[in-house]
């Protein structure tokens, strides 16, 4: 599937023989839409190639997803497992995960993302080219056009991967496509709130001016303060997601 928004979900693992992180991933991805209503997904076998787990591991993990609707399965020659999108465009389950987290844990992530962003936007704004800045340039106002969850995904996960991609690091690049899979829908959850959205295209904007002047200290600074606004954005819905039912 190559580098872009499926090679987040079928990342490897860093803790292999999970089938939890499997399910919740794959969750995210499905509902969400990253992985579209009907996609056929690979076979239990490349999965677990892919993922760097056992093959038992992912069938468990799919069993799970079947549990909840998420995917079907068919038998033949023609089968296998096919995405079955949510109605509710992902929200409840994002929601599941907030209200899991604890208040310290939710910071973290964010400082987390933050610090790999950082050095993604330092290096490149000191390593990006013409063609690198215009795709920045092109993306970064593409988060005001979203409406749902699945498109703010697709819009901020797209230009962070580019700047990964423009930072010349194929480690921080593949860190950036696992941190995706991992922490992304959470904090991109926050464009649900009013101006969100356009405060992050501005960020984006203003993150490719500064790698287009190579200002290493400047994107880093951009870089970091988005992903921090994007957590405060957020403390509501993890409010909300924690209250007593």
């Amino acid at each position: 599937m190559g580098l872009g928004r499926y090679a987040a979900v079928f990342a490897p693992l860093e803790t292999a023989g999970r089938a939890e992180v499997i399910t919740r991933r794959l969750t995210d991805a499905i509902s969400l839409g990253v992985l579209p209503d009907g996609l056929m997904l690979p076979s239990e076998t490349e999965l677990s190639d892919r993922l760097g787990v056992a093959t038992v591991t992912v069938r468990e993990a799919l069993g799970a997803l079947r549990t909840e609707g998420l995917i079907h399965t068919r038998r033949g020659r023609r089968g296998g497992s096919f995405v079955c999108s949510p109605a509710d465009g992902g929200r409840s389950a994002l929601l599941d995960r907030l209200r899991g987290l604890g208040h310290g844990e939710l910071r973290d992530l964010g400082d987390h993302y933050a610090a790999v962003g950082g050095t993604c936007a330092t290096l490149a704004a000191q390593r990006a080219d013409a063609s690198d800045v215009a795709r920045l340039e092109t993306l970064a106002p593409t988060v005001r056009d979203g409406r749902v969850a699945s498109e703010w995904l697709r819009a901020e996960g797209a230009f962070h991967l580019e700047l990964a991609v423009a930072a010349q690091s194929a480690r921080l690049a593949r860190e950036e496509i696992v941190l995706q899979a991992e922490i992304g829908p959470l904090l991109w959850l926050a464009h649900a709130h009013a101006d969100a959205s356009e405060d992050a295209a501005s960020s984006h904007e203003r993150l490719a001016r500064a790698v287009a002047q190579g200002d290493a200290a400047w994107a880093r600074s951009v870089l970091e303060s988005h992903v921090h606004q994007l957590v405060q954005a957020l403390r509501p819905l993890h409010r909300e997601a924690r209250r007593p039912r």
